[in-house]
């Protein structure tokens, strides 16, 4: 699936996620045995966080093989997580990446209103990095997401394949609604 397809069909999953009372993507006993057999085909990768109100499979109406899917709080990018989209990019055919950060994020609130100590403090300053003196939640989401797309697109092999046709999309996501909002550069 090429990526103009693969966006389109997010966008159409998540507009039947908006009306929808439960998941609807395929996770059937047919789908499970097709992809232990046959492996996986994700049609797209989406970085999103952690919070456990962030259900891209949900999100997006899709099922078992369908995404790709890195969750990591505030879906900040390192190495771990470039590896992954190499490996998706590289190895399973995928033409889509999507940063999706959300409304109401703990760790953006985190990095713009706290000083936390231990391992989140290596999240929060990675956002912190991305969002420099910015106070609006909504906006250092939308700065954080598009610092994690820069550091994707940094990747040697992510520029190779983006000359072959992948494309590094963002988007946020607002918990109240389900809407996805893709980001114009």
């Amino acid at each position: 699936m090429d990526k103009d397809e693969a966006m389109l069909r997010l966008i159409r999953g998540n507009e039947e996620y908006q009306g929808s009372r439960s998941a609807i993507g395929d996770i059937s006993p047919a789908v499970r045995l097709k992809t232990a057999r046959c492996g996986q085909t994700p049609f797209a990768v989406i970085i999103t966080c952690s919070d456990s109100r962030v259900i891209p499979e949900a999100i997006f109406n899709c099922g078992i093989g369908d995404l790709f899917v890195i969750r990591v709080a505030g879906n900040v990018i390192d190495n771990h997580q470039l590896g992954s989209i190499e490996y998706a990019a590289d190895h399973l055919g995928t033409n889509l990446v999507v940063v999706l950060g959300h409304t109401c994020c703990g760790a953006v609130d985190a990095a713009i209103n706290h000083d936390p100590e231990g391992y989140i403090k290596f999240i929060t300053d990675e956002i912190q990095a991305a969002i420099g003196a910015e106070r609006d939640p909504y906006k250092a989401g939308c700065l954080n997401v598009k610092r994690s797309i820069a550091l994707i697109e940094s990747s040697v092999s992510i520029r190779k394949d983006e000359a072959k046709g992948l494309s590094v999309v963002g988007a946020m996501y607002d918990i109240e609604t389900g809407k996805v909002e893709f980001l114009k550069d």
